[in-house]
């Protein structure tokens, strides 16, 4: 591969640019962006693709039928600076240092409390499945290439990558935030089958109906 700086002045460097500012989207949605047919920008999606940086997962936007959509590998990540995890984590780390892990435990607590309140502002549809469906929209929002699937009694939400993984492997309250999210705007019994912190292929919450 070229080097970093002539690399992002490529199409496809603008493409895994524009990738890591939105963290998914389709061909069409990169297409527009860049004034270029799709047929051109999907050329240098398998390019990437064959070069291990980005992957397509299938989104489910509504109750259409679902969306091709491509997002940055972990491979790709490499290609950015991570200075902004390893600082939060190093945050995280003297605050459990000076104050134990009831100051940590105390930092998540309010962050969750503000994310239920902006979840709650957001999720407003009558049926389970649109809450949902809401829930996906507003994590894809977020940054994570989310969907979700009907699973028997219940959904099962997919998070196929997450800007916080590596802090969670650390911190596992990390994980709690959307925990608080699920449990307070769509309710039920809700159970973590797999997580990306812990070196799953997903994150995957099923949720079924009390």
């Amino acid at each position: 591969m070229v080097g970093q700086d002539r690399f992002f002045k490529t199409t496809r460097g603008r493409i895994v640019a524009e990738l890591r500012q939105r963290r998914s989207a389709s061909a069409a949605d990169l297409a527009k962006i860049f004034g270029l047919s799709v047929n051109a920008v999907r050329q240098q999606l398998v390019v990437l693709e064959r070069d291990g940086l980005v992957i397509e997962r299938p989104v489910r936007r509504g109750p259409t039928k679902p969306t091709l959509e491509f997002s940055l590998t972990r491979e790709a990540d490499g290609l950015f600076p991570q200075r902004y995890d390893r600082l939060l984590s190093s945050v995280l780390r003297e605050v459990r240092q000076r104050y134990g892990d009831a100051g940590v435990e105390q930092i998540f607590a309010s962050i969750s409390n503000r994310a239920v309140k902006r979840a709650k502002r957001r999720i407003t549809g009558e049926s389970a499945e649109e809450r949902v469906a809401q829930l996906a929209e507003l994590l894809r929002k977020d940054g994570v290439v989310a969907e979700y699937s009907l699973i028997d009694g219940g959904f099962a939400l997919h998070e196929h990558n997450c800007p916080y993984s590596e802090i969670a492997k650390e911190h596992p309250q990390m994980c709690n935030v959307v925990h608080q999210m699920i449990d307070k705007t769509i309710g039920g019994e809700l159970q973590q089958t797999e997580s990306l912190a812990t070196g799953g292929k997903e994150c995957r919450f099923e949720i079924r109906a009390s």
